[in-house]
Formats: C-alpha cells, structure tokens, sequence
C-alpha cells in the first residue's frame, strides 16, 4: 500500500517503514506528525478524490538537520559582474509509520 501526500509545496510517493526528506516542519525529533493533505491512495485500487477524504498518514520524526551546500553563480558577460553565493536547505527526516485510508 502506498500513498501520494503534499507537505511544503512538494508530493511525495510513500509507503509504510520509508525514511524521506522533506521540507522543515518545526517539530522535534521522536515527535508524531500527521499528513492530512493525501492525493491518492494505492494498493489492489486506486483512490484519488472524493475516496480519499478522510484519508491521513502518520509518521514519526527521526531528526531535523541541513542539506549539503548548494553553490549559486550568478555571472553576466562584459560588464565584470559575478556573484558567488552559498545555501543550505533545512530539512526533517520522518519514517511513514501508518498509512490510513
């Protein structure tokens, strides 16, 4: 069974027992978190729409940290303008632990 969810502008494909990344959400490490903004649900069926409106799935927090660092280079040719910058992203590790729907 997996299941589709929306979470900081992004969807992700997830099912029971996965480890993903997503965008920081402000909770502590061993936290619960619940998603209720679900797309579709799969398993034998698929479930989108009206089938899926009470469907949730939870998760635990495993821990918040930084991405590596990303290098932005911004360059414009023959006028000797370059900008050199660097950015890291937070983010929240969680593990799927139910899928209800």
């Amino acid at each position: 069974m997996y299941a589709v969810i929306a979470t900081g502008g992004k969807q992700y494909r997830v099912s029971e027992g996965d480890v993903i990344r997503v965008e920081k959400l402000g909770a502590e490490a061993g936290e619960k978190v619940t998603f209720d903004n679900v797309l579709a649900v799969g398993g034998e069926t698929l479930k989108i729409g009206e089938d899926v409106k009470g469907a949730t799935v939870e998760a635990e927090v495993i821990r918040n940290g930084r991405e590596r660092k990303l290098i932005v280079y911004k360059y414009k040719p023959k006028s000797g303008y370059h900008k050199k910058n660097g950015h890291r992203q937070y983010y929240t590790a969680i593990r799927i632990s139910k899928i209800n729907g």
